[in-house]
This record gives C-alpha cells, sequence and structure tokens, in this order.
C-alpha cells in the first residue's frame, strides 16, 4: 500500500509539472518596451485653465489602442475647451467628455479593453469606461491617490510626469461648480506653442468698454473660438 500511494504521488507530481511551467513562463512572459520619456510623440500636454500645462507620458507599450485614440482626438482637437466635470478629493479628476455629465465621448467606435500590471498609482491616467469593460471611448481620469482596486479592471495608458500640481489644483465637485478646463491638448511632437492663460474679460461700469486681462479663463465657447496650432 505504502509503494502504490507513493506511484501515485509521483505520477500526479509527473502530471502537475507541466502546468506549472507553464503558469512560470506566463510569469515571466516579456513585458513591451516602453517609449522614452523624451519620445515626444508619446507626450501628452493639457494645458489647464488653472494656470499651467500637465504633461502626461503616453505608454503604447501597455495600451496601443488607447494611446492612438488620445493622440487622434488630440489632433482633432476634441479635448480643447472640455472640463473635468467629476473630481473626487482623495481619489482620482475625471474629464475627455463633450456632454459633461459623464455620459458622452466621441463618435468613434469604442476602445476595448488593455488591462495590464500597471498599478492605479498617484498620477497614473487611465481611460474611463461603463459597466461594459470594452466601452472606453475618450474619456479619462488621473488618479490623486493611489487606488490599487482599480488594477486590472481599467485600462492605464499614461503617467504625469510634470505638471501634478495643477492636476492637483482641479476643482472638486460632481460636477465641480466652477469646473477646471482643457484650454488646449496637444501632441509634444507637434511643436505646441507654450502655455499662455487665456484672457479673461473684466467687466466695466455702463457705457465703458470691457477691458480685456490676461488670465485663465473656464468660458469653453471663447476656448473653442481660440485659434490652435494645427
Amino acid at each position: 500500500m505504502r509503494l502504490l500511494a507513493s506511484v501515485l504521488v509521483l505520477l500526479s507530481s509527473l502530471v502537475a509539472l507541466p502546468v506549472a511551467a507553464q503558469q512560470a513562463e506566463i510569469t515571466q512572459a516579456p513585458r513591451g518596451t516602453p517609449p522614452l520619456t523624451t519620445d515626444k510623440e508619446n507626450l501628452w500636454l493639457l494645458d489647464l485653465s488653472d494656470g499651467g500645462r500637465v504633461t502626461i507620458w503616453l505608454r503604447p507599450d501597455l495600451a496601443p489602442k488607447m494611446v492612438e485614440r488620445v493622440k487622434m482626438l488630440t489632433r482633432q482637437h476634441f479635448y480643447d475647451g472640455l472640463d473635468f466635470h467629476r473630481v473626487i478629493d482623495g481619489f482620482m479628476a475625471q474629464g475627455g467628455d463633450p456632454k459633461g455629465d459623464g455620459t458622452g465621448g466621441s463618435t468613434l467606435p469604442n476602445v476595448p479593453a488593455e488591462f495590464s500590471y500597471y498599478p492605479h498609482v498617484r498620477g497614473a491616467v487611465s481611460a474611463a469606461r461603463a459597466e461594459d469593460e470594452n466601452s472606453a471611448n475618450s474619456q479619462f481620469f488621473i488618479v490623486l491617490q493611489p487606488r490599487l482596486s482599480l488594477d486590472r479592471k481599467y485600462t492605464v495608458f499614461g503617467r504625469v510626469v510634470d505638471g501634478m500640481n495643477y492636476v492637483d489644483a482641479i476643482q472638486r465637485g460632481e460636477p465641480p461648480a466652477n469646473p477646471t478646463v482643457i484650454q488646449h491638448a496637444y501632441i509634444a511632437a507637434d511643436t505646441p506653442p507654450a502655455y499662455t492663460p487665456a484672457p479673461v474679460a473684466v467687466a466695466q461700469p455702463a457705457g465703458l468698454a470691457p477691458v480685456t486681462l490676461p488670465g485663465a479663463t473656464t468660458d469653453k465657447a471663447a476656448i473653442k473660438a481660440a485659434p490652435a496650432p494645427k
């Protein structure tokens, strides 16, 4: 009986070996090579109405389809004038919705899920979606504080590498009373101009013309009407 038991144990270990080896192979599978943080084709610039520019390092090695979508919409000036409509203190700032209520998107098809190993740490930029895992489109959120419970449930496609202080200054609310606006979005390879605060119209007493001073604005119509480089 002892001999039979030993044989069975040996056989079971031999059967389990290929499975364990396969799991080890999956765990050790090589990851894609990320672009350099100096690669301008993969630097997404957001000029915010709270006073500065945010630089986001795009990661096509993690989410090639979502990165391609963001680049396409940016070059179409889709994001210019859109606000951060849902901003939760200690969690995240969400934007990219032309409707401004979390239900909108672009006219392009949705982007399938591209979940990866990359965690939702502070500064991570991830694709917002509905219940359907494959419903990402144009909306995104920037993580304010680590939220690892979102890992492998949302598509991380970049991370803030400069200007996180401007992300921290985004107005809170669902929606905010005075939302922070994306004045312009650019891909750094397109040689955008330096950040310039949009003009602010200052009301004057009756009979006097309005005075325009430099400064940030949240007037979406004015931002949309402002010229942007092609």
